[in-house]
């Protein structure tokens, strides 16, 4: 198929619908793709709304593009046709629209029973607010993470990962993959629906636990993980570059204080919360005094767990990431490849992004429409072809 590499990877073999969305879903989508999936990305013509432009944006890569016009019958059974042979639909639309277009579950199941129909939207299928717009933003603070991020003056967005990508697509993968599991006992499809709310409230378990058994204080940068700890935060250097410091174990935290030069010269023990303050001044006023790169290289060879904050554009350079080869793309324009790893069946990046519509005649054939077909779905307009293969 023009544009997009061979299958490889543990899911060679499952085949994907996915209706084009923003960010969480065509990561997921994405990932899945490079893991061996044959995803096929249902846009609108001409393309949908968009952060960056479509032939820049790396989330639409590894897949081709079908531009299909949904409120076209002739279009929407075209769809219907790619989901009859497929194992997974993503539905990344706001709840009900997949159903005014006749592409609900009801419909899809009815047509293919073994499909796994995956919904992700920010706050779930029901509930007071589901029909709402939000961002991860929104999602993220209604679960009380946001809350519990940032400074002891403001809560801070972790960028777009908390809610979007880590409570919706990792928990939209982890949904596909358990009732493709599950199909494989009972031979049934089923609807998972992904809320990111649900995801990322399920992230601070943890959190929670702590919280209950009083070991949290329900208040930013007073806790052992929220920059609250002397031994866990980032400080700056002599540069006005940043280290990061994440020395919780007592055998990591003695290193720390050694590299440091600080051994026996803080009072009171490492817990000691009374005392956290003129560790925190002392720690401060030891590390202000070398270069962040100074620093990185006094304690690279220890478990101080002391390390450089790099930038994005540094982070692909840095030695133990280029060894991984964590980063692929064009030089000067990396960007992060495929996770996790496997031994046998590894995963690949399968191509560039590819724009709305580009690959409409390639993916339809690939997936069984007859060339016949095909040219009666253009010639109605009910599917187009972009780029340079539109006549």
């Amino acid at each position: 198929m023009p544009g997009v590499q061979p299958q490889t990877g543990p899911l060679t073999g499952i085949r994907v619908v996915e209706l084009s969305g923003l960010g969480p879903a065509p990561y997921a989508c994405m990932l899945l793709a490079e893991l061996g999936a044959d995803v096929v990305r249902v846009d609108r013509p001409g393309g949908g709304a968009h952060l960056v432009a479509p032939a820049e944006d790396v989330l639409n890569r590894s897949r081709p593009s079908v531009a299909v016009d949904l409120k076209n019958p002739a279009g929407r059974e075209a769809v219907l046709r790619l989901i009859d042979g497929a194992d997974v639909l993503v539905d990344p639309l706001r709840p009900g629209v997949a159903e005014r277009l006749g592409l609900g579950p009801d419909e899809c199941l009815a047509r293919n029973p073994r499909l796994v129909y995956a919904r992700m939207t920010g706050w779930g299928q029901d509930g007071p607010l589901a029909e709402r717009a939000g961002h991860d933003i929104n999602y993220l603070g209604l679960t009380g993470a946001l809350h519990a991020i940032g400074t002891a003056d403001k809560p801070v967005p972790p960028l777009n990962i908390g809610a979007d990508f880590g409570g919706g697509s990792m928990f939209l993968i982890v949904g596909v993959l358990a009732a493709l599991l599950e199909r494989a006992s009972s031979g049934q499809g089923q609807v998972v629906d992904v809320a990111m709310v649900d995801g990322a409230s399920s992230l601070i378990t943890m959190i929670y636990g702590m919280l209950g058994a009083g070991t949290w204080q329900d208040e930013r940068a007073a806790n052992l993980l929220d920059g609250g700890a002397p031994f866990y935060d980032t400080y700056s250097c002599a540069d006005g570059r940043y280290v990061a410091v994440g020395a919780l174990e007592p055998q990591f935290y003695a290193q720390l204080l050694a590299g440091l030069g600080l051994t026996g010269k803080l009072s009171g023990g490492q817990h000691d919360r009374a005392c956290w303050p003129e560790h925190r001044r002392l720690i401060a006023e030891a590390l202000v005094a070398r270069t962040r790169d100074e620093w990185a290289a006094v304690f690279a060879d220890t478990d101080a767990c002391l390390t450089p904050v790099l930038s994005l554009t540094e982070a692909p350079e840095h030695p133990h990431m280029a060894a991984r080869r964590v980063h692929v793309g064009e030089e000067g324009r990396p960007q992060p490849g495929p996770a996790p790893r496997f031994s046998r069946t590894p995963g690949a990046v399968r191509g560039a992004p590819r724009l709305p519509g580009e690959d409409t005649r390639a993916a339809l054939a690939a997936w069984g429409f007859p060339a016949a077909d095909i040219e009666a779905l253009l010639a109605d307009g009910a599917v187009v072809q972009a780029g340079p293969d539109a006549h």
